[in-house]
């Protein structure tokens, strides 16, 4: 249970937090409407934090080869992508929102800890933005972190081409 200096503590932070946001980015809404595009909802800047976390998310079941790397890398991004675009219009929003966080260097470094750009991030940093997410006080970073993680398994087990490496010899043949 949240004491009352939590509580304040928690909605000063993530208020400070959507403050810096706003005032050091373009406006996520804008962000939100052009990175939700029907055709492909993750713009570049935003695929490169799935293509980042999915290898870390995945880790001992994501190919090690770089060709079946790479190509298990877009399959995953394409599911994102797909996933998101199914959803409602306020949490495509919402994740749009997720998503322009950590691509902005400044909310990426204040809030996840990452100092390099996701395509340079180590998998130390990346696990280690990841647990701190999953393990932290703030229902807020909980959710964002239990959203990435989803979106991500979500993609990999629905994509046929990574079941062999889950032992999933695909749905039954209805005859």
């Amino acid at each position: 249970m949240f004491t009352r200096r939590q509580f304040i503590k928690t909605g000063i932070g993530g208020g400070l937090l959507l403050t810096a946001a706003a005032l050091l980015h373009k406006p996520l809404d804008r962000i939100g409407k052009q990175a939700l595009v029907a055709a492909n909802p993750l713009d570049p800047s935003l695929r490169s934090v799935v293509r980042a976390i999915a290898p870390v998310i995945l880790l001992g079941a994501f190919p090690a080869t770089d060709p079946a790397r790479a190509a298990a890398l877009e399959r995953i991004t394409r599911g994102v992508a797909l996933a998101v675009a199914a959803l409602g219009a306020s949490a495509q929003k919402e994740v749009a929102e997720l998503f322009a966080l950590l691509a902005f260097a400044p909310t990426r470094i204040l809030v996840a800890g990452v100092s390099a750009d996701w395509d340079q991030a180590g998998v130390a940093d990346i696990e280690t933005f990841l647990r701190r997410w999953q393990d932290s006080p703030m229902d807020l970073l909980k959710t964002g972190y239990q959203a990435l993680h989803d979106l991500v398994l979500g993609a990999w087990y629905a994509d046929s081409d990574s079941w062999p490496a889950i032992g999933y010899p695909g749905p039954p043949v209805l005859q």
